[in-house]
């Protein structure tokens, strides 16, 4: 009989693509992967790996069988699912995925919630751009993820994932204390023709919003630098070296010489909450996107 956790380890080489990255999506080491791996071509009694240069390929059987992997574990995701949903409780591990400014602004007050009204429930939590949280939950890695969008620019959802918008979140545009527009009580983008920017890095969705909602203004941005952290922006343009869009969700201090400017043009990015479709059922689901909701309520 074929064991299940060899099937996941299968599974997540087929996701993953190597060794390695199987091993950090399963948070086990590289040995531990080799090792049920052995097992499983054991069990079926035909290699289901082929070294691949420095790495490994799957082969046909390995393919074919980890096309069955899949299903196997999609049908035990709804298995779970049901038997959780019988039950009735929000008990067990839940993993979430939030990008930063959710993580300070959603999170603490939603697992309070959760706390207090299922103690039976363990959330983990890890921080992770939208991109890839959503890319965790499609692999079954994680439960849930919070994940954004602006106002003029989507972000694609799998097809696989049920989406529930949490909120909107207004940004504003931080400028050093002594800028031409320091005083204005609002402003517009496109008057930020001339400025110099700091972004998020390339490749990422806010950056390439940012790209080409300047572009769409008829602004050619010139983006100096780059920081990940919104707070690192911050102190970047408080010592004069260009401007940035700032969010309200999870905005901490901000610092002396920085001045927050509403735009005109209503810069907004929505906030929701992405699981499988096939965990629908699981009270533990349900239970952590209410408190969400709850807490994105009240913000």
């Amino acid at each position: 009989m074929l064991n299940l956790e060899r099937l996941r380890t299968l599974d997540a080489l087929a996701r993953h693509g190597s060794v390695s990255g199987a091993a950090d999506g399963l948070h086990v080491t590289t040995s531990a992967v080799s090792q049920q791996m052995a097992k499983l071509e054991r069990e079926v009694g035909q290699p289901l790996l082929a070294k691949n240069g420095r790495g490994v390929r799957l082969t046909d059987a390995g393919r074919l069988l980890a096309d069955h992997a899949a299903r196997i574990l999609s049908q035990v995701e709804l298995a779970q699912a049901d038997v959780e949903a019988q039950r009735g409780r929000a008990v067990g591990e839940l993993r979430i995925g939030a990008f930063p400014t959710a993580m300070r602004g959603l999170l603490p007050g939603t697992l309070t919630v959760l706390a207090a009204a299922h103690p039976g429930l363990r959330p983990l939590v890890r921080e992770q751009e939208p991109e890839e949280s959503m890319a965790a939950v499609v692999r079954g890695d994680l439960d849930l993820a919070l994940a954004i969008d602006w106002h003029n620019k989507r972000m694609p959802v799998p097809s696989e994932l049920v989406r529930a918008h949490l909120l909107d979140d207004a940004c504003d545009i931080a400028v050093p204390v002594g800028h031409p527009l320091a005083d204005r009580a609002r402003i517009s983008l496109g008057e930020f023709a001339a400025d110099e920017w700091i972004s998020w890095n390339e490749g990422q969705f806010c950056h390439e919003w940012l790209v080409y909602t300047l572009r769409g203004l008829g602004v050619e941005p010139c983006i100096r630098h780059i920081a990940e952290e919104h707070h690192t922006q911050l102190a970047f343009v408080e010592a004069g070296l260009g401007v940035c869009v700032t969010p309200r969700l999870g905005r901490g201090p901000v610092p002396p010489g920085v001045r927050l400017l509403p735009v005109s043009d209503a810069v907004r990015r929505h906030v929701y909450v992405v699981w499988r479709a096939d965990a629908d059922r699981r009270p533990s689901i349900r239970a952590a996107v209410d408190a969400l909701h709850e807490v994105a309520a009240a913000l």
